[in-house]
């Protein structure tokens, strides 16, 4: 009896997923059917192919095996539809987006569905790092758009051979820890203690805006990761600048989000190599839909 390919798909989620009841979350199916597939498929191969335990499901010698089939079964449909959106003309190729937290989460994974629907021959590879990782590569050729934070008065200069693509201009709030009343404005804060965002970062430099307007701050602690700095006000430790994207979701118990005027912007930029012969037709496509994913945020109630 020939094996079924879609048995296969099923066991390869099972493995990915680390169990049948995460594997049918994954394949949006129920668990009874996953099992079902699973059953038929020992049945056909004559094979346990799952261990089956307290602690879930974990891949017998006999499922490996099988697993790594349908690993390189989903390879070769994948490189065929590329083949085929390059033989119908369709945009096809690898673009290498590097970028950080709070833009991956809020604009690259949404144009990561619009991308897969309108230009299925184009694999973007998302990668995490911190911006000067991330630039040279950009110079190195090992990435192809890079995603780059710059405060509002930030010096724009963009390297000659790249361009500069604005994707969104997210505005800064104040997030205030749960014994800090809300202020009237930034003077009222004056006397507070501040987190320190890490040298070098838009952050950092928009509190040194705000120190400009109301005087030298007291502060307290350094931080890189917004997250890092939402648990530090969380624990009163003291009074957060942060940009509207990185307060989307639930925010800790007790923390309070505030906005007085003067304290500005953040921008979100896209950078890409610009040559003769770039960026490709790859590049540019994916640039496009990261503005649409951008544009289609609401940040005016965070």
């Amino acid at each position: 009896m020939c094996t079924d390919p879609r048995r296969l798909a099923v066991l390869l989620a099972v493995h990915r997923a680390g169990g049948v009841l995460a594997a049918a979350d994954l394949l949006r199916v129920t668990p009874s059917a996953v099992s079902q597939q699973i059953a038929r498929l020992e049945a056909e191969e004559g094979v346990a192919v799952l261990d089956r335990g307290p602690r879930g499901a974990t891949l017998t010698a006999a499922g490996r095996i099988l697993a790594d089939a349908a690993e390189r079964i989903e390879g070769e449909l994948v490189e065929a539809r590329k083949a085929l959106a390059a033989l119908g003309g369709e945009l096809a190729g690898r673009v290498t987006v590097a970028g950080f937290q709070t833009a991956i989460r809020a604009v690259v994974t949404p144009a990561l569905g619009l991308l897969a629907e309108r230009h299925p021959g184009v694999e973007v590879v998302v990668e995490e790092r911190d911006p000067d990782d991330a630039l040279r590569r950009l110079r190195a050729g090992d990435a192809d758009v890079v995603l780059l934070e710059r405060d509002e008065d930030a010096d724009p200069h963009t390297p000659r051979g790249q361009r500069d693509v604005v994707l969104l201009e997210e505005p800064w709030r104040l997030v205030l820890p749960p014994a800090v009343a809300a202020p009237g404005q930034l003077s009222d804060l004056a006397s507070a203690t501040w987190l320190e965002s890490e040298p070098g970062t838009a952050a950092a430099r928009a509190l040194g805006r705000v120190a400009a307007l109301v005087g030298p701050l007291s502060t307290r602690h350094v931080y890189y990761d917004f997250d890092v700095a939402l648990a530090l006000v969380a624990a009163g430790q003291g009074v957060g600048m942060l940009p509207a994207l990185a307060l989307q979701g639930e925010l800790p118990d007790g923390v309070t989000v505030a906005t007085v005027p003067g304290l500005g912007s953040r921008r979100l930029v896209a950078r890409h190599r610009a040559t003769r012969h770039e960026p490709r037709p790859t590049v540019a496509a994916v640039v496009d839909e990261l503005l649409v994913a951008a544009g289609a945020l609401d940040l005016s109630q965070v």
